[in-house]
């Protein structure tokens, strides 16, 4: 990258936070954690790029940043539908002055929750591993669909597909619905994909608004004291999101508003998993493709 490229026009990128006023519980994928008491955590998004559940050696200048505006905008958007983590209290009341910039934009404070152990995907298209495994089989993760179906076509109705959590280096693992109930009981399963597949259908009405298709995308629970299902993490980013032009898709072409392009170049160069990622120097055009598709998912949606 040199001084006068485009990439570099796009300022420093934060691969990762040094707070030292609080302790650091955690670095997940994207996000560093860090405790604020016993009740509290400090969500920072960073820079940090992953594909395939690995993260890239190479960040992205101002994702982080990027990803917490669109997720704070749904977080408030969809609070009638369920509570979400936040506190409403500002993240730079818990550090010094001095930290306060290295946060800006691009943190939540939020209710310390339980987490449940799933991911609860919702897909409106057959995209991704889902559409190999239709190709293949004519199911999604195990769901029996209709034949025919092409990728740029939407489904009659979403369908729920929840997965395992996987840590940072492992991959998430589809599992079926009654897996997941096994895991966390019927009666939870069932309000957990029932409200995921009201939050998917409530975003994707506004997002086609916007001139977004929401493909598919993965929302993360947990319980509060009071046993409350709660929204956490994030919601509706193009990193746990496929966002699609729908001019384009109305023509049938898929333009994505994702990291599509790193994916893309992953595949081309022969990569499709494993901890080989890690050591990937991305070129300059992926880093900034992605900075790109994802500055303009935010204008569109969040108008701004």
């Amino acid at each position: 990258m040199t001084a006068n490229s485009p990439l570099a026009a796009l300022g420093p990128a934060l691969p990762a936070t040094t707070l030292t006023s609080l302790p650091l519980l955690a670095r997940g994928k994207v996000r560093d954690n860090y405790a604020v008491g016993e009740d509290r955590l400090l969500m920072v998004a960073s820079d940090r790029l992953s594909a395939f559940d690995v993260v890239m050696k190479a960040p992205v200048p101002g994702k982080g940043r990027l990803l917490t505006g669109m997720a704070l905008f749904w977080f408030e958007r969809l609070a009638a539908i369920v509570p979400n983590h936040l506190t409403g209290a500002a993240p730079e009341s818990v550090v010094t002055a001095a930290e306060a910039a290295q946060i800006a934009g691009r943190a939540m404070l939020v209710k310390r929750l339980t987490p449940l152990p799933c991911e609860a995907v919702v897909r409106g298209y057959v995209a991704g591993s889902g559409w190999k495994e239709y190709a293949k089989s004519g199911t999604v993760c195990g769901i029996a669909l209709p034949p025919g179906i092409t990728p740029t076509q939407a489904l009659d109705q979403p369908i729920f597909t929840p997965a395992t959590k996987a840590a940072v280096g492992d991959h998430d693992e589809n599992i079926s619905f009654e897996v997941l109930a096994g895991k966390i009981g019927a009666a939870r399963a069932a309000e957990v994909r029932d409200t995921a597949i009201r939050l998917y259908q409530a975003a994707s009405e506004y997002a086609l608004t916007r001139g977004i298709v929401i493909a598919d995308t993965k929302f993360e629970f947990g319980l509060d004291e009071a046993g409350r299902l709660t929204l956490m993490d994030e919601a509706l980013t193009p990193d746990s999101s496929r966002f699609w032009l729908a001019d384009e898709l109305a023509q049938g072409r898929i333009v994505a508003l994702d990291k599509q392009p790193l994916r893309d170049w992953l595949a081309s160069t022969g990569v499709t998993g494993g901890a080989e990622q890690a050591a990937l120097d991305l070129p300059d055009e992926v880093i900034l493709g992605i900075h790109e598709r994802y500055a303009r998912a935010h204008r569109l949606l969040c108008g701004g």
